[in-house]
């Protein structure tokens, strides 16, 4: 008879315990996942995937207007919020039962309710008591509203993908991912927008000459970009909701969208029954191969709040099945992982920005180019491009690239390879580039504009 009734048990069945679950019970695993809520977590439901539907929705309205300068005639034309909202969870739908027919297909017992840890090898579910040899937290993150006057009538990205109806006016708090993608799909879709940041810049974390760029870029849009500005009540006026803002400034708004961060989803999960060690703000403590300090509970993705990516929480569930269950120890890797902000302008970066490479190398060259992309020389838009290279002097190793514009992650998936391969300046330099396309000026720039110390 087993010790256990299974080899591991997941809790969380969102992009990272899906994928640790599947490859586990394909090791030969006896594998169940308890999922409370949706399948495919955050990424599937309210994140990754339906944001970029809204994305796709938002830029027809340049399509469109870009499409004068082609001799396109278009007519009148208007956005069916419903029908937008109900084709996207059509899909989202879709994905759910995909989901679920990959887990069923590798033999992985699914569970859709919530579990709790009992002990190191034990969770309850529905009261019942199920034992695991290993236990793998994958419960990801949600979305907060900070607690101030009138914050509940906030909502927060989870909402926005469900709203009735499209509102006229929104206001956005936050300067993160979620809010400059969200400022460019309101905008997109024909509603005035304000985006609220607190401090002087917004996307901190992200190369200063993207920040830059990308804010120029949405004020030229239109967006209401604020910087250096908070909410401090929330008042509701009727129909309407009334933001004051830091210097009794105020603002009237048909939705307040909050986008300031996201916590663990660890609340009330039983790891207090445990050795578990967690942050202050609840991230569950491992070490790199996503052990705790009880070794037969596992913790992976956003909830572990390493680097909160559904490609790196991917990969995390890989190297835990392949450690526990394919004799293969691995460590995610963490090096040169690519991302995209999806606004309009899209920003797309892979490996150092230009502070961090100051800081850790004696000696930089930074090459920087902007344009006007040839669509636009018909179009009439005045939106322009911007590229940057980061390198080593001493080395002439690329330690840094940088985008935005059109189909920044497109580009810069490449450029990631490239750089994970220990690419050279000297080696862009020598790729032909494919003409004419944005992505050429990655091989072609060849001054540097930046002095390199």
């Amino acid at each position: 008879m087993a010790q256990y009734d299974y080899d591991l048990f997941t809790i969380g069945g969102g992009s990272a315990g899906v994928r640790a679950s599947r490859m586990s019970a394909s090791y030969g695993a006896k594998v169940a996942v308890a999922e409370e809520r949706y399948l495919g977590g955050t990424c599937v439901n309210v994140g990754c995937i339906p944001k970029k539907l809204l994305v796709y929705a938002a830029h027809f309205s340049e399509d469109f207007e870009d499409a004068a300068g082609f001799g396109w005639t278009v007519g009148e034309r208007h956005i069916d919020w419903a029908k937008l909202i109900a084709n996207k969870n059509a899909e989202i739908g879709r994905l759910n039962h995909v989901y679920r027919k990959l887990l069923e297909d590798s033999g992985v017992t699914i569970i859709d309710s919530r579990a709790e840890i009992s002990d190191p090898h034990t969770v309850l579910v529905d009261g019942k008591k199920i034992t695991a040899k290993y236990i793998l937290v994958a419960v990801g993150g949600w979305p907060i509203v900070p607690k101030l006057p009138g914050s509940e009538h906030a909502i927060t990205s989870n909402e926005a993908f469900y709203l009735p109806t499209l509102p006229k006016k929104v206001i956005i708090v936050g300067g993160g991912y979620i809010g400059a993608e969200f400022a460019g799909i309101f905008h997109g879709l024909g509603v005035e927008v304000t985006q609220l940041y607190w401090g002087p810049l917004f996307l901190r974390g992200f190369d200063d000459d993207c920040r830059k760029t990308l804010a120029e870029e949405m004020k030229k849009k239109g967006v209401d970009l604020r910087f250096n500005a908070d909410i401090s009540k929330i008042e509701k006026m009727g129909a309407s909701l009334r933001a004051t803002l830091n210097g009794d400034v105020n603002i009237d708004a048909d939705q307040i969208l909050y986008a300031t961060g996201r916590v663990p989803n660890t609340g009330s999960l039983g790891l207090e029954n445990t050795s578990v060690q967690m942050k202050p703000d609840g991230s569950v403590v491992v070490d790199d191969y996503s052990k705790t300090d009880v070794d037969s509970i596992y913790a992976i993705g956003d909830c572990t709040n390493r680097m909160q990516l559904t490609p790196v929480a991917i990969a995390e569930g890989r190297a835990v099945a392949e450690t526990l269950f394919n004799n293969n120890p691995m460590k995610p890797n963490y090096i040169n992982v690519p991302s995209v902000v999806f606004s309009q302008p899209n920003l797309g970066t892979v490996g150092l920005t230009e502070t961090e490479a100051r800081e850790r190398y004696v000696d930089i060259d930074v090459y920087k180019t902007t344009f006007r992309p040839l669509k636009h020389t018909l179009s009439g838009r005045n939106e322009r491009t911007m590229m940057k290279i980061v390198v080593d002097h001493a080395t002439d190793k690329v330690l840094g690239c940088h985008m935005v514009g059109p189909d920044a992650g497109e580009i810069i998936q490449g450029l990631a390879v490239a750089m994970n391969c220990g690419a050279t300046k000297a080696q862009f330099d020598a790729t032909i580039g494919i003409h004419p396309t944005a992505a050429e000026e990655f091989v072609t720039i060849r001054t540097a504009v930046a002095p390199r110390t």
